[in-house]
């Protein structure tokens, strides 16, 4: 059922929805961060479940909202665009602790923990141009976005020193296999933070 203020309104809903899901993405990378460079290092689920179920609860509510909104503030298929792309970054990092677990024996000295902060860093830049598309100003939203694609750089130069060390021959090939699996987890939770920028700034570009 429609309401007046739904369809006469704003639309403010689906920004307060995008930012939920927003912040959730990012909670679920610094708990991550948090994981890896505790020295204990024992997985610790709760963190990334309650971050999954916050983020699944906006997306949903994302999903209603379009069906029962007359008019939304930008385009609807940018808004699905954007909502699928904080859904992946949460996807991500869950799936890297899911695996965590299963393989921490394995993994007692290698240090995930840098790459780790560079997914926390690219998840709170995408906060901030999630909650720029209020105000759909094309220069502070230019500055994140530019600063997203540094994190990512400086990311994709990380993932090079990586191939050296699997292939330096000093690792086991288990190690060599569970290396690589899981940085390239990090490495796609950055691309797809990187995908989140994208869409919010293409938003911005579209509407100013």
């Amino acid at each position: 059922m429609f309401s007046l203020q739904t369809m006469f309104g704003q639309g403010n809903q689906f920004y307060d929805l995008l930012e939920q899901s927003a912040v959730a993405a990012h909670d679920s990378t610094r708990a991550l961060h948090e994981m890896l460079k505790g020295d204990q290092r024992e997985p610790a689920l709760d963190a990334f479940k309650l971050a999954r179920q916050r983020e699944r609860d906006a997306s949903e509510k994302i999903s209603q909202e379009l069906v029962d909104s007359f008019i939304t503030p930008i385009e609807r298929e940018d808004i699905e665009a954007l909502s699928s792309a904080l859904h992946k970054i949460n996807k991500q990092a869950e799936k890297f602790a899911d695996r965590y677990t299963l393989a921490v024996q394995h993994l007692e000295h290698i240090d995930f923990a840098p790459r780790a902060a560079m997914l926390e860093q690219a998840a709170s830049v995408v906060v901030k141009m999630v909650k720029q598309l209020r105000k759909i100003k094309l220069g502070p939203m230019k500055a994140l976005n530019d600063e997203l694609r540094s994190i990512e750089n400086e990311a994709d130069r990380l993932m090079l020193e990586l191939y050296r060390e699997i292939y330096s021959g000093d690792l086991e090939p288990l190690q060599m296999f569970l290396l690589k699996e899981f940085f390239e987890i990090l490495e796609k939770a950055i691309d797809r933070c990187r995908e989140a920028g994208v869409v919010a700034y293409d938003i911005v570009l579209k509407n100013s």
